[in-house]
């Protein structure tokens, strides 16, 4: 049979969709986590001295 390069590695494409499937999952926690708690990144605390006793 001269077919051999149309086979498919069924377990390889499985683990790629389900590598996507979590992908888009992970990025639909991160956008949702974000949007629940926003990073103010342009605040800083200004340092302060030790105090002399």
């Amino acid at each position: 049979m001269s077919g051999d390069e149309k086979l498919i590695d069924l377990s390889a494409e499985r683990a790629k969709r389900v590598h996507d499937l979590n992908d888009k999952r992970l990025n639909e926690v991160r956008n949702a986590f974000e949007q629940a708690m926003p990073l103010n990144p342009g605040k800083k605390k200004p340092k302060k001295k030790p105090k002399n006793r």
